[in-house]
């Protein structure tokens, strides 16, 4: 689903990643880890498209970027951290429009995947509703319905659950979970048992690079705790400690 060979991005003078390599199999659940600055969100940008990368190689979905770029996009659902909802439609108004920008022309076809994308995430009841008057849970499920919109392959969620009651956490944990059923899923997140909890793979970035990448069992195969492992590899990093935002 997903190869990245010795990729390297700068801005300017600066190295947000440098020579990183990875793949990802088709099916299943990738965690991408990292303090703030570690490359979580450059490398997605990558991976959408949005960013070209200063050198390397990335395929998706056999597609390689920059060349195939548009092609690559059709293959890819993205949820930001802040996801682009307009909250005077509603959610019906929006999942539509979201369509639309995705190149759905026909409007049964744009109807049909709506529809699909409202009842995979438990959006039916209130799709005649203001994306203004749901709550942070509701919005989030929005914006997962907008990134199945065009039946991609690979879904990549960046903090799904940040800002979320517990209740919430665990709705959005579970659909999670029912997602990588069927398609491939790149989940960013700083909270480590999130990953622990839904993840079959583990990508750890450290400083730009990549320390770690395996199965959850192989990284806690000697009984240490993700959390341990992380804390080693990142140095004793934390997201409070970093003091700058992730790039």
């Amino acid at each position: 689903m997903i190869e990245v060979s010795h990729l390297t991005k700068k801005y300017g003078h600066r190295l947000a990643v440098e020579d990183v390599s990875f793949a990802v199999a088709d099916g299943g659940i990738c965690g991408l880890l990292g303090p703030n600055g570690a490359g979580k969100s450059t490398i997605m940008n990558i991976l959408t498209g949005y960013l070209s990368a200063t050198s390397g190689q990335v395929t998706v979905a056999g597609h390689p970027l920059p060349e195939e770029a548009d092609a690559a996009k059709k293959c890819v659902g993205y949820l930001p951290e802040q996801p682009p909802l307009y909250p005077e439609m509603t959610v019906q108004e929006y999942l539509d429009f979201a369509a639309e920008l995705k190149g759905i022309k026909k409007k049964a076809d744009r109807k049909e995947q709506v529809r699909k994308a409202a009842r995979r995430t438990g959006l039916e009841e209130v799709l005649p509703r203001l994306i203004r008057s749901l709550s942070k849970g509701y919005r989030q499920r929005v914006g997962i319905a907008q990134a199945l919109l065009g039946a991609p392959q690979l879904i990549i969620l960046d903090e799904p659950t940040v800002g979320l009651d517990p209740a919430q956490v665990i709705e959005i944990r579970r659909l999670i979970q029912e997602l990588g059923k069927t398609h491939t899923v790149i989940l960013s997140s700083h909270i480590l048992s999130e990953v622990q909890a839904v993840c079959s793979q583990v990508l750890i970035l450290s400083k730009g690079r990549l320390a770690a990448s395996g199965s959850l069992q192989e990284l806690t195969a000697d009984g240490r705790s993700l959390e341990e492992v992380f804390l080693e590899l990142t140095g004793g990093e934390t997201e409070e400690s970093t003091g700058e935002e992730d790039e």
